[in-house]
C-alpha cells in the first residue's frame, strides 16, 4: 500500500513538473472538466462531457460535443438536412480551436461532407492552413477519410425550400436590387436605372425595396463550444449550417476566428450565436476574451461585447457566453431570449441558463 502511494505521488510530481515545463498550471481536479454551450443543446454537452470526463483533452471532447449536435441535426441549424440555401443546398461551416497553442482549423461553406467538426480538426492537424472552403474543403475533407460526397440535403429542407420558391423566393438576402417580390435574376439599382434609360419600356423600376429575413432561432443557428480538459486545457468549437435562404457562397461567423468562438488558455473561452453577418464585423469573441485578460469578469466582458454591437445595429439579434479559466461563465443577449448549457463537476446532469437582453444589457 505504501509502495502503490509513492507511485501515485511520484505520477502526480511528475505530472505537475512536466506542466510547468511546458507553460501550463495544475489546477483542482474539483474545479475541471468544464463544457458550457450555446443553446439548449442538451445532448451534445453531454456527450462532450463524458469524453472529457473520461480523460480526454480538451480539443477531442469539443469534437465529439459538436459531432452529437451535428448528428442530432440540433434545432435544424446544425449539421446536414437544414437551413437550404437559394439553390436548395445545404452546406456546412465549421471551427475547432487549441487554446494551448492557438492553433485553428475552420471549413466554410463546404459542400458534399456532413461532419463539419472532423473536417475542421483535419485542417489543424494536417496544414498549415487556418480555413479550407467551398467544394475544394470538401474533397480534402474526403481525401482525409471523412464519409462523402454525400447528399446534405432532407425531405424538410427541400420541403422548406419548395414553399419559399412557391412564395416567390420572398424572404431574402439581396437588397438594392430589381425586380423584387420574385426569385431574380436580380440586378443592382444602378443597373437597372441605366436598362431604364437606354430600354424603351423597360418597367423593372416599380420597386426597389426589400425586406431582409429576420434572423432567429428557427432559421440561424450555431452550436459554440468550450471545453476546459481535466489539466485546465481549453478548446472551442462550432458547427453550424448557416442561414436559412442565403445566398449560395455566403459564408457567416461560425468559422472565423474571434467571431463565434475564442479562446486563450491563459484567460478563457467564449462562444456566439446570432446574425453572423453583422456579428463577426466585430470580433466579439476575441473581445470578451480580450476584457477579461485586461480584468473585466466574464458577465461584464460579454455584456460589453453585444452593447458594442447593439449600439451600432440597435435590430440585431446575438447572445455570447463567456467562461474564464477559472470556470466562471457568464452570458449576455440582445434581441431574444437567450440559453446556454453547462455541465461542471458539482451537476448531476446538464444545466440550462436563461439570459434575458433586459437582465444583462446597460452602460458599459
Amino acid at each position: 500500500m505504501a509502495n502503490k502511494t509513492l507511485i501515485c505521488a511520484q505520477v502526480f510530481l511528475l505530472t505537475s513538473l512536466l506542466s510547468l515545463v511546458l507553460g501550463h498550471k495544475v489546477v483542482n481536479s474539483e474545479q475541471y472538466p468544464l463544457v458550457v454551450s450555446t443553446w439548449p443543446f442538451v445532448e451534445a454537452v453531454r456527450a462532450a462531457w463524458r469524453a472529457v470526463d473520461g480523460g480526454v483533452s480538451a480539443v477531442d471532447a469539443v469534437v465529439e460535443g459538436c459531432s452529437a449536435c451535428e448528428e442530432l441535426r440540433c434545432d435544424g441549424t446544425v449539421g446536414p438536412g437544414g437551413s437550404p440555401d437559394e439553390n436548395g443546398e445545404t452546406t456546412i461551416d465549421a471551427l475547432i480551436m487549441d487554446a494551448v497553442t492557438m492553433e485553428v482549423g475552420a471549413v466554410a461553406a463546404m459542400r458534399y461532407v456532413k461532419d463539419g467538426i472532423k473536417a475542421a480538426r483535419l485542417v489543424m492537424q494536417y496544414t498549415g492552413h487556418t480555413l479550407l472552403v467551398g467544394e475544394k474543403a470538401s474533397v480534402f475533407a474526403i481525401s482525409m477519410g471523412l464519409p462523402g460526397p454525400a447528399n446534405l440535403s432532407s425531405t424538410e429542407s427541400i420541403e422548406k425550400w419548395t414553399k419559399w420558391k412557391q412564395n416567390h423566393c420572398q424572404p431574402n438576402f439581396w437588397k438594392n436590387v430589381v425586380p423584387v417580390n420574385s426569385c431574380g435574376p436580380y440586378h443592382g439599382k444602378d443597373f437597372a436605372k441605366l436598362r431604364h434609360k437606354t430600354c424603351s419600356g423597360a418597367s423593372v423600376l416599380e420597386s426597389m425595396g426589400s425586406s431582409l429575413p429576420q434572423i432567429g432561432v428557427n432559421n440561424h443557428d450555431t452550436i459554440s463550444m468550450a471545453v476546459i480538459d481535466k489539466l485546465g486545457h481549453i478548446a472551442v468549437g462550432t458547427s453550424t449550417n448557416g442561414a436559412t435562404f442565403k445566398i449560395p457562397g455566403r459564408v457567416g461567423d461560425g468559422p472565423i476566428p474571434g467571431s463565434s468562438a475564442y479562446a486563450d488558455n491563459e484567460v478563457g473561452a467564449c462562444g456566439a450565436t446570432g446574425d453572423g453577418d453583422i456579428m463577426m464585423r466585430f470580433l466579439p469573441c476575441y473581445q470578451v476574451v480580450e476584457s477579461m485578460r485586461l480584468g473585466m469578469d466574464p458577465r461584464l466582458a460579454a455584456n460589453d461585447a453585444i452593447s458594442r454591437i447593439a449600439r451600432k445595429f440597435p435590430d440585431f439579434v446575438g447572445a455570447i457566453f463567456a467562461i474564464n479559466k477559472n470556470g466562471v461563465h457568464a452570458g449576455a443577449c440582445y434581441g431574444w431570449t437567450f440559453q446556454y448549457s453547462v455541465r461542471s463537476p458539482e451537476m448531476d446532469d446538464v444545466k440550462v441558463f436563461t439570459v434575458h437582453p433586459d437582465s444583462v444589457i446597460g452602460d458599459s
